[in-house]
């Protein structure tokens, strides 16, 4: 890669970047393509350049955090203990961020679009890492559903921000109602015999 293609690229990474951050930190309606220009030291001018719009930057920006999270949260399919170690430290980095975006729904078509993303990227992400586990047949989607809310941001915010947990105990607790859930009677787990 040539140097100056380098620095388009380093350019439009600290563009999202800087998208994604704001909409972490603020109300979608308070953020201005200054603000996303200002945060990443380029002109706005050099952000509709790259981009096109405020679509189009909204649009590659959804594609970049969608990326991010999905190597955040990789785990090993049947590793309980794994894969609530990554979501909870995926909800430590972005979990507030989430419910603000999450208390925007409805009201900001950016949140609204993040999302719907997210909750269908959680359920794949719920289902590919606790397949091996999972019953088969009817209680398959029952487990499904269950275990999207044993390992959902509000679970973990009810933990960590409502209840003040610290990260060890609320793992612990998230895990606890996994493998409850994996392991209820007649579900597939192993239950009393």
């Amino acid at each position: 890669m040539t140097a100056r293609a380098r620095a388009v690229q380093e350019t439009r990474e600290r563009v999202l970047d800087a998208v994604v951050s704001l909409h972490e930190q603020r109300l979608s309606s308070d953020i201005s393509l200054a603000d996303v220009a200002a945060d990443a030291g380029v002109s706005v001018q050099t952000v509709l350049r790259h981009f096109g719009s405020r679509e189009g930057l909204v649009d590659a920006a959804l594609e970049r955090a969608t990326a991010a999270v999905e190597d955040e949260r990789r785990s090993e399919p049947g590793d309980v203990a794994g894969a609530v170690r990554v979501v909870v430290e995926h909800y430590e980095r972005r979990g507030d961020g989430v419910l603000l975006l999450l208390a925007q729904e409805g009201t900001e078509a950016f949140a609204t679009r993040v999302t719907s993303n997210g909750r269908v990227m959680h359920r794949r992400w719920v289902t590919e890492c606790f397949a091996p586990l999972l019953p088969p047949g009817a209680g398959r989607e029952e487990a499904v559903d269950l275990l999207v809310v044993a390992t959902d941001v509000y679970t973990w915010k009810l933990l960590r921000r409502d209840r003040g947990l610290p990260v060890p105990v609320t793992r612990a607790r998230m895990e606890a109602l996994v493998r409850a859930v994996l392991e209820r009677p007649g579900r597939g787990g192993p239950g009393p015999h």
